[in-house]
């Protein structure tokens, strides 16, 4: 069974589970954006290369080893988070909790420049 949570309770798990990082990690955000999206949409798809499927969140930004000293006075990255489809593959609240924390070391993976392949070599995908 699906766990509903309000906006507001879904974005404090996620503020949990971002300060529960290491702190390198955490200092390695800088300049990045948590952006918290109910469904994904049409666009969120197209960027993921998801067609069908479920879609739990979505990188857009230049990793960081692809920034070069040129960098700077950009946008930041974003990383979506998706609630609804996180919350109805959850069927309690302790899995929720590991989902979220899942697909945001999965976003946060693609922001220090580890592709899909290498997240499937490592058993992380």
């Amino acid at each position: 069974m699906p766990v509903f949570l309000s906006r507001r309770a879904f974005e404090e798990l996620v503020r949990e589970v971002l300060d529960l990082l290491p702190e390198p990690i955490r200092e390695a955000l800088d300049n990045v954006a948590i952006v918290i999206e109910r469904e994904p949409r049409v666009r969120h798809r197209r960027v993921a290369g998801v067609r069908g499927g479920t879609l739990f969140g979505l990188y857009e930004g230049v990793p960081l080893p692809a920034r070069t000293s040129g960098y700077g006075m950009v946008a930041p990255d974003i990383i979506t988070l998706f609630q609804g489809p996180v919350c109805r593959a959850a069927r309690d609240r302790t899995e929720l909790v590991q989902l979220v924390r899942e697909t945001v070391l999965h976003e946060l993976a693609h922001h220090f420049g580890i592709d899909d392949q290498r997240l499937q070599e490592l058993g992380r995908y």
